[in-house]
């Protein structure tokens, strides 16, 4: 342990006196440990990202979704697809779950009523896939039972009101003959341009409220059923609630899928293979230029190292000391590159590059620094090879008549 230690206060002694050779050759260490670094952690938001956006479509991993459509006319009445949802949720104990029903409404706008586009949905459907609301707020399950309906509605839907925000509390009419009046409680920003009026409300109170013509109709879509579960009952729970509908809905097509091919994996390994290789590009010419420092710094030293060889310094301590000089410079040259990557990922909204912003923004990964500082490591202990090996070689009497 002593003779560790003097080797590394001996290293930093020789670093010390020769900083300006091997200034320029650590530079470019550092600068390629924090590419590495740096690339690595955004490589793993660019990923979460990715895994978000997929969320926001099809439901976070992972979620089961059961489609039913009825076969002929002749099929069971779909006011029991409800019921039947509701018994295979407490059978098997599942908590996060959601109806999802895509059909439409007409609303009473000022320059007259218009049928817009509806999604019913249950409140877990926010969480379940991170709806994003850009002002006011998502469903809670007070508002299953309150007395009037809740919407939630897009900046088209708002503007087509006449409402500028919801600081003054807008309400619109639900329905045709008998209308009811409905709350605003909470706007979604414009996803893109040309887009129409929608709005999202609870299941239960459209329902109540206001029935459309198509829930009844032979073949016209029934209300999907979500859940989000463990990966690992993923396929235990599939194809159970799948035959628990199918059961007591005779003459219904009955269809169960999951959303875990997003390809993810694919991206993330590509993105870092990509990374690993640019980093390690720019480590090898940093290294190649910290051996061509290093073997001149032994060249001037050869003369020091036959009177140390005389002293009884072995080949082992001669070569080891020799050795740790690189390891040293370009540990601290990597200390150096991840202390930077950590500045600039925490201080540069880089999530923001993907798609505005990140709900749940990962933590600096550790495994990047460690990589960053790992790659340094053995960068240093390459270069110090040819070097140390030309320093064991050299002959006491040769090196004193240097």
């Amino acid at each position: 342990m002593t003779g560790l230690v003097g080797a590394l206060v001996e290293a930093w002694d020789e670093l010390r006196l020769h900083k300006l050779r091997v200034l320029l050759a650590l530079i470019g260490v550092a600068a390629a440990v924090m590419a590495i670094t740096a690339v690595t952690a955004v490589v793993q938001m660019l990923t979460q990202a990715y895994t978000e956006a997929g969320e926001r479509s099809m439901g976070r991993q992972v979620t089961i979704t059961i489609d039913a459509y009825p076969r002929s006319e002749q099929a069971a009445p779909a006011s029991e697809l409800d019921a039947t949802y509701a018994v295979a949720l407490e059978r098997y104990g599942i908590t996060w779950a959601t109806r999802d029903w895509y059909t439409s409404a007409p609303f009473r706008f000022p320059d007259g009523t218009r049928q817009v586009e509806v999604r019913a949905v249950d409140p877990d459907l926010g969480t379940m896939q991170r709806v994003g609301v850009d002002q006011g707020r998502w469903f809670t399950d007070a508002d299953i039972d309150s007395y009037a309906p809740r919407l939630v509605v897009n900046e088209v839907f708002l503007e087509s009101l006449g409402a500028g925000g919801l600081e003054s509390h807008p309400t619109v009419l639900l329905g045709d003959e008998t209308p009811v009046r409905a709350v605003i409680v909470g706007v979604t920003a414009r996803q893109w341009p040309g887009e129409m009026a929608s709005a999202i409300v609870l299941y239960d109170q459209l329902t109540r409220w206001y029935t459309p013509d198509s829930s009844s109709g032979w073949g016209q879509p029934a209300p999907s059923l979500k859940v989000w579960v463990p990966p690992e009952a993923a396929d235990d729970l599939a194809p159970l609630l799948r035959r628990d509908v199918a059961a007591v809905l005779p003459g219904w097509d009955v269809q169960a899928y999951d959303n875990r091919d997003t390809g993810t994996s694919t991206l993330d390994g590509a993105a870092r293979w990509v990374a690993f290789g640019v980093g390690a590009f720019a480590l090898l010419l940093g290294g190649l230029g910290l051996v061509n420092i290093a073997l001149v710094t032994v060249r001037h030293r050869i003369r020091e190292i036959g009177i140390r060889r005389s002293f009884g310094a072995t080949s082992g301590r001669i070569f080891f000391g020799v050795l740790m000089e690189s390891v040293v410079a370009t540990v601290v040259a990597g200390l150096v590159g991840v202390v930077l990557a950590v500045a600039v990922i925490k201080n540069v909204p880089v999530d923001t590059l993907f798609g505005g912003g990140i709900q749940d923004r990962p933590p600096f990964p550790v495994s990047a620094a460690l990589v960053g500082m790992a790659c340094a490591t053995g960068v240093g202990a390459l270069a110090g090879l040819i070097p140390a090996t030309v320093a064991v070689r050299v002959k006491v009497i040769d090196a004193i008549r240097y």
